[in-house]
């Protein structure tokens, strides 16, 4: 025999799963409707609409209302000028009926029927500031900067589409109350992400950014996954660049990181299925469901007996549902990989630019390098004492290379009416006059073959006022008799690096970019030309040893290995007391390749 506790149940049932199904398919938000306007300084009109809140329960306004702020619960709560207005679920119990079955002590009236309905309340919207979410590993998160008052943080997807699109947020968070400005940047090495203008490093950052409290700013990068055989890459902040300020004092960065991520053969709409179709009943259930729907926020002056609505602000506040629920994620997350394919057509066709990062002009002939160095001489330099340069790599690798040095002066210019500066290969006295006396010095060069490298000494003839003697120097490579017969099938053709030379910390990485001169785009294979120099990735990343030191890596075309240039890195160890580690930078012009 049924009885009531058997409809009950079968009514319980029905209900549950109605509401289970809701929130499992469209999720929380609003569904239409809902609109909240300003009447009068203390009024609201809140328009009909309907929604579901984080139980999967409908929540319907089925008509549009009126109502006085003071009379919303929860406004006498109120401490800010800000308020939030939200809507939850209401049950009521209605229709009184005669109870047949009540005892002497039970009530001789009870209610068969429930009414769905609203409530309106209040909060502060100081209160709200809580991510009730759950974290997931689509996206992989580094922070650059982080201080009272600012947080910036990089992220990515973890799994990229091999030959698609993909989106790096820099996201900068005001997380204190002090009222201060942020100028933040830094350089990101991207060894198999390429930008629009064909660049394997992007420059992020923020000028004068101001924020108030709990505000975010996302800045938005946008490169392309060359399609290689490597399964990972790394995303790398360049060693010493990030920087960050608050009102022009510096704030603490991170020296140095890298984000690893993976390369797949799927398709952004494969990777984002898979990556919402692993969120289990028990990671939903871990969350603690938000029963009410956010409608607006209300700005309030307020005085000691009184207050007035000075405005009502509903974006960035409601959620509204899409059906079905998962499609908002899945739009969320495909965004980091759609983007218009005219906005990346610029690079298909780039042209390498003829000009580093670090404005180091290019060389045309890639046998030749030059540069300038310094010899000290100290102050009590007599004459015919020696002095010595430090070894410096040319950059055009092991091999007959032939080095030259000049003289490198600055002298006035009495037809120009500025100074200028001059080079002179030879003796220097034979150009010295009255006015002005020019070093009288003997130089003679050491080249290095088998390291790459040469030392200059240089003999005082005379003595001299100055301190430092400056020299230009040229440096040419000849080609042996194997490379010649190859000359005429790889004439004018030639890599190089983006920064042939870097310095950088111990176990620190550094992705060396390659530029192709006169030649499309090919597959390159990176070396190191020593045991114990590190390691070296497939896709161009250096990680540098424990031990001090100037190591090599040779980088060369794998089908055409003659054309090849040479990469150096300085390693040292840092200084406890180094706030921001020394950026990599270009130390020598060299960059070579066998032509």
């Amino acid at each position: 025999m049924l009885t009531s506790a058997d409809f009950q149940a079968e009514q319980n049932y029905h209900i549950n799963k109605g509401r289970f199904l809701n929130g499992l398919m469209y999720g929380q938000g609003i569904i239409c409707g809902m609109g909240v306007f300003s009447l009068d300084d203390q009024s609201i009109l809140i328009e009909s609409g309907a929604a579901i809140d984080g139980s999967g329960r409908d929540v319907i306004i089925d008509s549009s209302a009126v109502k006085k702020l003071s009379a919303i619960e929860g406004f006498d709560s109120l401490t800010g000028n800000v308020a939030r207005l939200k809507v939850r679920f209401k049950e009521q119990d209605v229709h009184s009926v005669y109870s047949v079955n009540h005892k002497e002590d039970d009530r001789e009236y009870e209610y068969n029927r429930i009414s769905e309905g609203y409530e309106l309340f209040l909060q502060d919207k100081g209160d709200l500031d809580i991510d009730l979410g759950f974290d997931t590993e689509f996206l992989a998160r580094e922070t650059v900067f982080k201080s009272e008052n600012y947080s910036g943080e990089l992220m990515m997807p973890a799994i990229v589409c091999k030959g698609r699109t993909v989106k790096i947020v820099l996201e900068i968070k005001k997380i204190g109350e002090e009222d201060v400005s942020l100028t933040c940047r830094g350089i990101l090495e991207t060894p198999v992400f390429v930008t629009a203008e064909g660049e394997h490093e992007i420059e992020i950052g923020a000028e004068d950014v101001k924020l108030a409290a709990g505000g975010v700013l996302r800045k938005e990068y946008w490169v392309k996954v060359e399609d290689t055989p490597a399964i990972e890459s790394e995303l790398i902040l360049r060693s010493g660049t990030a920087t960050a300020f608050e009102d022009g004092n510096a704030i603490n960065t991170a020296a140095h990181f890298s984000i690893r991520v993976k390369l797949s053969e799927a398709s952004p709409l494969e990777l984002v299925s898979r990556e919402i179709g692993k969120t289990n009943l028990e990671m939903m259930g871990a969350v603690l469901p938000d029963d009410s729907i956010p409608l607006a926020d209300i700005t309030l002056v307020r005085t000691s007996n009184s207050y007035i609505i000075e405005g009502i602000v509903e974006d960035q506040v409601k959620h509204y549902v899409m059906t079905p629920a998962q499609e908002l994620m899945r739009n969320d997350y495909l965004s980091y990989y759609v983007k218009p394919v005219e906005l990346m057509k610029k690079a298909q066709d780039v042209t390498r630019k003829e000009s580093g990062p670090s404005g180091r002009q290019r060389n045309e002939f890639s046998n030749i390098a030059t540069g300038t160095l310094e010899i000290p001489l100290g102050r009590n330099a007599r004459e015919g004492d020696i002095r010595y340069s430090g070894e410096i790599a040319h950059g055009l690798g092991q091999g007959n290379v032939y080095v030259d040095i000049g003289y490198s002066f600055v002298s006035d210019d009495p037809g120009m009416g500025a100074n200028q500066k001059s080079t002179i290969y030879g003796n220097p006295d034979l150009f010295s006059y009255s006015t002005q006396r020019l070093a009288d010095v003997e130089t003679a060069v050491k080249v290095l073959n088998e390291k790459g490298s040469f030392v200059v000494a240089a003999r005082l003839l005379r003595p001299v006022e100055y301190l430092v003697l400056t020299f230009r120097w040229v440096a040419i490579r000849f080609p042996s008799g194997d490379d010649m017969e190859l000359t005429e099938d790889y004439y004018d053709k030639s890599i190089s690096v983006d920064t042939p030379t870097v310095i950088m910390g111990t176990k620190e990485s550094h992705f060396f970019g390659v530029r192709y001169n006169n030649m499309k785009a090919a597959s390159v294979t990176y070396e190191l030309t020593a045991p114990g120099s590190g390691e070296i990735s497939s896709d161009g990343i250096y990680t540098a040893p424990s031990k001090e030191g100037v190591y090599e890596i040779r980088i060369y075309c794998t089908d055409m290995p003659v054309i090849c240039t040479y990469a150096y890195a300085i390693v040292r160890k840092k200084m406890i007391d180094d706030n921001t580690p020394d950026a990599a930078g270009n130390v020598s012009a060299g960059e070579d390749s066998a032509g």
